[in-house]
């Protein structure tokens, strides 16, 4: 089995690395199973729907990676980007180190097939998780949950939590977006919740905002069970909207690098035709996904205005009903939009002058274009 710090003991850089993603690990990049496992590993509703039926892929790191030249070469295909499983050699101290290997990589099969000998049997419904989760533009847990329900498979809620890096992150986005809420009233209910808005926030982010949001909930009549869904939806949304947020200030350097980037070495005709028509299309196409989040988005912000404005919850109460519908168009775009970012940035540090030959900036180019072809994505799906 491939391994991120060998059999034993992890070396210094894994270590780092695993103790890195357990604190510093974006929703979109990272699914740290450990980490769910610690806080709802005692839980009825974690044992009763567990993500994995494997113990051990349900208590490892999944990671959305990004593949260095070297291991290019383990993939059929030209990838700029894999699935990474890491297996915490002790789940207790991450400081050991761990096994990992990609899925899909040659090999794959002797990997599982080691694995079960180690920790037991890999189902075939987990090697079709894997399989779904490789072909995700992200990890968020919105977009994931969504393909997951697709799917007719749904674990516990405690697997779609955002992670406590992009809470930390978000709180004072989230802070923001409550804020109207303080003191308004509908319907003959007065909603008075405090004016400790960041407290509100911060237990938004965590799941503990039940109590707080009761008075939220009666006054737009609903239930506790559609109530809960109803605030996973719309903190789904807060999510989005932060992410766009958080992506558009670097995309716009990032598009322009991409227009002006000139290969070195020789470059043939037809490469250099490609290269222009490409990165023309890639304008456009990234363009059109932006202009669709924010389309989208501003559902959300008309039927939050409707509730805090002018006191109209049934808007908001429809939207939140509606909203999972959204969060597969709304994750697609992002982590294509956060796929360019981060790879671009990865192969071009900002600041630094890099050379690309005209056949991997091809390459590049080429991925970065698929990754925007929702279409095709979509028709890929459903066959």
């Amino acid at each position: 089995m491939a391994s991120a710090g060998g059999r034993g003991r992890g070396s210094d850089r894994t270590v780092r690395n695993l103790l890195h993603l357990q604190s510093n690990g974006s929703t979109a990049r990272t699914f740290n199973l450990v980490s769910i496992w610690r806080a709802h590993g005692d839980s009825e509703d974690y044992r009763q729907a567990p993500f994995f039926e494997s113990f051990a892929l349900n208590r490892s790191i999944i990671v959305k990676h990004r593949l260095r030249a070297n291991e290019r070469d383990d993939f059929d295909g030209d990838r700029s980007a894999a699935t990474k499983i890491i297996l915490p050699i002790e789940l207790t101290d991450l400081r050991l180190g761990a096994r990992s290997f990609f899925i899909g990589q040659r090999g794959y099969e002797a990997f599982l097939e080691e694995t079960a000998a180690v920790y037991g049997r890999v189902s075939a419904k987990d090697r079709n998780l894997l399989e779904m989760i490789d072909a995700l533009p992200s990890l968020d847990p919105f977009l994931m949950r969504e393909r997951l329900k697709r799917q007719g498979v749904y674990p516990a809620r405690c697997y779609f939590n955002l992670s406590d890096a992009d809470g930390l992150r978000m709180l004072n986005f989230v802070h923001q977006e409550l804020t109207p809420l303080i003191g308004m009233s509908f319907d003959d209910v007065d909603v008075r919740l405090g004016d400790k808005t960041a407290r509100l926030a911060a237990k938004m982010l965590s799941n503990d905002a039940k109590s707080d949001f009761e008075p939220l909930r009666i006054g737009m009549g609903m239930n506790s069970s559609d109530f809960d869904e109803g605030v996973f939806c719309w903190k789904g949304f807060i999510y989005y909207k932060w992410t766009l947020t958080d992506l558009l200030p670097k995309l716009g350097p990032i598009t322009e690098e991409i227009k002006t980037a000139r290969p070195a070495g020789q470059i043939s005709s037809d490469e250099r035709d490609y290269i222009v028509a490409t990165r023309a299309r890639l304008r456009k196409a990234i363009i059109q996904a932006c202009d669709t989040v924010r389309a989208t988005l501003k559902v959300y912000d008309d039927a939050y205005a409707d509730l805090t404005c002018h006191g109209k919850p049934e808007a908001f109460r429809e939207f939140l009903t509606r909203a999972p519908d959204f969060f597969h168009e709304l994750g697609e775009r992002l982590g294509a939009i956060n796929h360019i970012i981060s790879f671009w940035r990865f192969r071009f540090p900002a600041g630094k002058r890099v050379k690309v030959t005209a056949e991997e900036l091809v390459d590049i180019l080429a991925d970065f274009e698929i990754s925007l072809n929702f279409e095709a994505q979509s028709l890929a799906e459903a066959a």
